[in-house]
C-alpha cells in the first residue's frame, strides 16, 4: 500500500513539475488568436451560443408533435363497499346488502399524441428564440474584442515592466561607477561625506525600483496567462519588442476611419435589446387570442383478481379518443391589460436606451480619436525629451569629475533623466493601448 501511495505521489509531482514547465512562445497576434480560441470568456460565450441553439429548438419542438405513454397499475389491497337494496337480491325491503364491484387488481395503458394548432404565444416565443440566438452571438463577438484590448494590454505591460527594468539596470550602472568615485574621493579628502550619502540614497531608490518591478513582472505575466485562458504559471516568451509595436501602432489613418454606427457591436446588441421588449410586448398581447390544439389517444386495459396481466389468456379492451380544444380567454380582472402596459413601458425605454447608446458610441469614438492622437503627440515629445535630458545628464557627469559642477547639480539632471526615462516607456505604452482602445469604439473585427 506504501508503495502504491509513493508512485500515486511520484506521478501528481511529475504532473505539477510538467504543468509549471508548460511553454510558450507568443507575438502580440498570436498571443490574440489564441485567447479568442482558449481564454475562459470566449470559451463560456461559445457555450453560451450552444445553449441558444438548444433553446431555439426547444422552442420549435413546442408546436410540433407530442406523444406522451401512461401506463398504470392498481391493486385494491382493501377494495370499497358499495350498498344495494336489499328487495333486488331478495331481501327484506328497507335493508342493504354489501356487494364489491370490478376486479382486485387492474392494469390500462394509453398512447396520447397531441397536436398545437394555434397559439400566438408560441409564434412570438419562435421568434424570441432566434432574438436569443442572436444575441449570444453578438456576445461572443463583443467578448472577442475586450479579450484583444485585454490581450493588448497585458502584453503591453510586460513589455513595459521589462524595458523599465533594463533602464533602471543601466541607471544602477551609472550610479556605482559615481557612488564608487565619490567614495574613493572621501577616503582621500577630495570630496565630502554628503556626496556620498547622495549617491547611497539614489542606489537605495534604483534597487527598490529594480525589486518592485521584478514584482511587478512576475504578476503582469501571470495576467497574461489569465487573460490568455493558461495556468498562471505557464513560462511566456514574447517575441515582440516595445519599440517594434509602438511601430506597428502609429497609425494616422486610422485617425480618419468612417465610424459605421449601425455595424457597432454595442448598438447591435441595443437593437436587439429593444426587439426583445418588443416581442415581450407581443407576447403579452398574443395571451388574449384563443388557443386551438388537438388530441387523439390510443388505450388499453385489463382487469383481474390475480396479477395475470402478462398471461396468454388475459383479455384486454381497448379504447381511442380523437379530440379538439379550444381554449378562449374572456376576463382576466385586467391582469393582461396591466401585464402589456408594463411591457410597452419596457420598449420605451429600450427606445430611449438605443438614442442614449448612439450619442454616448459617438462620443467614445471622438474621444478615443482625441486619446490616440494625443498618446503619438505625446511620444514624440517624450522621446525628444528624452533625448535630451540624456544628453544634460552626461554633460553634468563630465562637469562634476572635472570639478565644474556641482553633486547637487548632477542628481538633479539625473532626477530629470529618470522623470524623462519614465514618461518615454509610458508614452509607448499609450500608444499601444490607445489604439486598442479606438479599434474597440470603431467596431474593427478581430483578424
Amino acid at each position: 500500500m506504501k508503495r502504491v501511495l509513493y508512485i500515486y505521489f511520484m506521478v501528481l509531482s511529475i504532473s505539477n513539475i510538467q504543468a509549471q514547465e508548460k511553454k510558450m512562445s507568443l507575438s502580440m497576434q498570436e498571443a490574440i488568436n489564441y485567447a479568442i480560441k482558449n481564454s475562459y470568456q470566449n470559451k463560456t460565450a461559445i457555450n453560451d451560443i450552444k445553449a441558444a441553439e438548444k433553446r431555439k429548438w426547444e422552442t420549435t419542438t413546442m408546436g410540433l408533435p407530442q406523444v406522451n405513454g401512461v401506463v398504470n397499475y392498481q391493486n385494491n389491497l382493501k377494495q370499497a363497499v358499495s350498498l344495494l337494496p336489499a328487495e333486488i337480491t331478495g331481501g327484506t325491503p328497507g335493508t342493504f346488502t354489501p356487494v364489491l364491484f370490478g376486479t382486485k387488481q387492474t392494469m390500462n395503458g394509453t398512447v396520447t399524441l397531441n397536436q398545437l394548432l394555434f397559439d400566438g404565444s408560441y409564434l412570438v416565443g419562435l421568434q424570441s428564440a432566434k432574438t436569443y440566438l442572436k444575441i449570444s452571438n453578438q456576445a461572443k463577438e463583443k467578448t472577442e474584442l475586450v479579450t484583444r484590448e485585454a490581450v493588448i494590454n497585458a502584453y503591453g505591460n510586460i513589455l513595459v515592466t521589462e524595458k523599465s527594468i533594463e533602464i533602471l539596470d543601466r541607471n544602477k550602472k551609472v550610479n556605482d561607477r559615481l557612488l564608487k568615485s565619490a567614495r574613493i574621493g572621501y577616503e582621500n579628502g577630495l570630496a565630502e561625506q554628503e556626496e556620498v550619502e547622495q549617491f547611497e540614497i539614489t542606489e537605495g531608490t534604483i534597487i527598490s525600483s529594480i525589486r518592485n518591478a521584478e514584482r511587478l513582472k512576475t504578476l503582469a505575466y501571470q495576467m497574461l496567462n489569465i487573460t490568455l485562458g493558461n495556468e498562471i504559471n505557464t513560462k511566456l516568451t514574447l517575441t515582440d519588442t516595445l519599440e517594434k509595436l509602438v511601430l506597428t501602432n502609429t497609425d494616422l489613418n486610422l485617425l480618419g476611419q468612417d465610424f459605421q454606427l449601425n455595424n457597432h457591436i454595442d448598438f447591435k446588441i441595443a437593437e436587439n435589446t429593444r426587439e426583445s421588449n418588443r416581442l415581450l410586448m407581443q407576447l403579452e398581447k398574443s395571451k388574449a387570442l384563443p388557443t386551438l390544439s388537438a388530441f387523439v389517444n390510443y388505450g388499453f386495459a385489463a382487469n383481474s383478481d390475480s396479477f395475470s396481466f402478462f398471461n396468454s389468456d388475459q383479455k384486454w379492451f381497448q379504447s381511442s379518443v380523437l379530440g379538439v380544444n379550444l381554449n378562449i380567454p374572456i376576463f382576466s380582472s385586467m391582469g393582461r391589460s396591466a401585464r402589456t402596459a408594463q411591457a410597452q413601458i419596457a420598449l420605451e425605454n429600450s427606445d430611449i436606451e438605443l438614442e442614449e447608446t448612439k450619442q454616448r458610441l459617438n462620443l467614445q469614438v471622438a474621444q478615443a480619436r482625441s486619446t490616440y492622437q494625443l498618446s503619438i503627440e505625446n511620444y514624440e515629445t517624450a522621446k525628444k525629451n528624452l533625448n535630451l535630458a540624456t544628453r544634460i545628464e552626461n554633460k553634468n557627469q563630465i562637469k562634476f569629475k572635472e570639478g565644474v559642477a556641482t553633486n547637487f547639480e548632477l542628481l538633479q539632471a539625473q532626477q530629470q533623466l529618470y522623470t524623462q526615462q519614465n514618461n518615454f516607456v509610458q508614452s509607448m505604452l499609450d500608444i499601444i493601448a490607445n489604439k486598442a482602445t479606438l479599434e474597440n469604439a470603431l467596431n474593427i473585427p478581430v483578424k
